[in-house]
């Protein structure tokens, strides 16, 4: 494909029986740390844990299963501004479907959206109301997946938004909702801004800005239980958790030498987001969200190898990501799952803000992995009144 390309290319996922037969010899042959004292989730993915996912992985998962999965979707890629984007197009049978576009974060990918597809684009053959069926598109960030590794710099919220409403265009929608969270979060509501005659609303799930903390006593005192036990919760993320990013967005090509050569390396990177941002929190990661899927989300990074370049879009344009945007005006809804911190008064700072759903007591950070159903029911809710 050139470099001014606009072609739409059909897409399948074929890994060469070479790479997996690789991925288990490095498994077969990999070295695990010694211990450290207590074994447990303060200092890291605890090694009793992750050897016996490793063991799972090496003996029991079926990549060709997932790979089938995902190709059972139509898959294309396209050139532009220079990048690859991959994404699937999924459309629905009901004619009066409206496009949506959905944006995953770090470390996940396409494979996040695997459990709403059929809900949203076929809402009928799911129990719900036809008129709520979508059309989907759902693009890898540039330099996640397929759609990595990156080409050159410059990968800010804005220029990803630019590159989505292009998106939008070639594939002929006119007027689009659009859905994300984590990096999605922060991507979906760029896109209202830098196309707002053709966004319908903007739907998020976790959604910020979120306050410098800590805040002051008067402040805390103004917010409710739900909303000062967030900011205890964003307390703590800056003191035990913050490291992920300061690596990333500082040296993101020394991390990646580790995690593009050891597969266990990268399982235990993604796995120590997982555990941390599921919920509840205490409960392993494996037992909220299914291994396999667990395990197709780590295998989209390791056999591509774009640890390294996730890990530059997602958070080494820090200057990109920490100015204050401007509110578009397009009608946006939030769902605020109990691991989530999103806080209305601070989001409306820079959302108009229509429809805001607190969950108190289930679901966090992945969403569309944890509670498809409720997402789900969310999304349609919200973008009812906008079709």
């Amino acid at each position: 494909m050139s470099l001014h390309s606009t072609e739409i290319t059909p897409f399948r996922i074929e890994i060469p029986q070479r790479q997996l037969d690789d991925l288990r010899a490095r498994l077969d042959a990999a070295r695990l740390p010694a211990p450290l004292p207590g074994d447990d989730w303060d200092t890291g993915v605890p090694t009793h844990w992750l050897r016996e996912l490793v063991d799972y992985w090496r003996t029991e998962y079926d990549w060709r299963a997932a790979e089938d999965r995902i190709n059972r979707h139509p898959q294309f890629t396209t050139e532009i501004d220079g990048q690859r984007i991959h994404f699937l197009h999924v459309r629905s049978p009901e004619p009066d479907a409206v496009p949506l576009l959905m944006t995953h974060g770090w470390p996940g990918s396409i494979v996040e959206f695997l459990e709403v597809i059929g809900p949203l684009t076929d809402p009928r053959a799911h129990g719900g109301d036809p008129n709520d069926a979508f059309h989907l598109v759902i693009p890898s960030l540039p330099g996640f997946g397929f759609s990595g590794p990156v080409a050159d710099s410059g990968w800010s919220v804005e220029r990803i938004a630019r590159t989505w409403a292009e998106l939008m265009r070639r594939l002929g929608y006119d007027r689009y909702g659009v859905q994300g969270g984590d990096i999605g979060a922060a991507v979906s509501p760029e896109v209202g801004r830098v196309a707002t005659d053709h966004v319908i609303g903007v739907h998020m799930n976790g959604p910020g800005p979120f306050p410098q903390v800590p805040l002051s006593e008067a402040e805390m005192a103004a917010l409710t239980d739900l909303e000062r036990d967030r900011i205890r919760r964003v307390e703590a993320f800056m003191r035990e958790e913050f490291g992920y990013i300061a690596i990333q967005s500082t040296r993101p090509q020394a991390l990646a030498y580790g995690l593009v050569d050891s597969p266990v390396g990268q399982l235990a990177w993604i796995m120590d987001k997982f555990r941390e941002w599921t919920h509840p929190r205490a409960v392993a990661p494996d037992k909220i969200i299914d291994r396999d899927r667990l395990l197709t989300n780590v295998m989209i990074y390791w056999l591509t190898g774009t640890a390294g370049s996730a890990a530059y879009v997602g958070y080494a344009q820090d200057q990109a990501w920490g100015r204050q945007p401007v509110n578009s005006g397009v009608p946006t809804g939030a769902i605020v799952f109990a691991h989530d911190i999103g806080i209305r008064k601070y989001a409306e700072a820079e959302h108009t803000i229509t429809h805001w759903v607190d969950v108190a007591d289930r679901g966090g950070h992945f969403a569309a992995m944890e509670e498809p159903q409720l997402l789900t029911d969310d999304i349609r809710e919200f973008f009812r009144g906008l079709r």
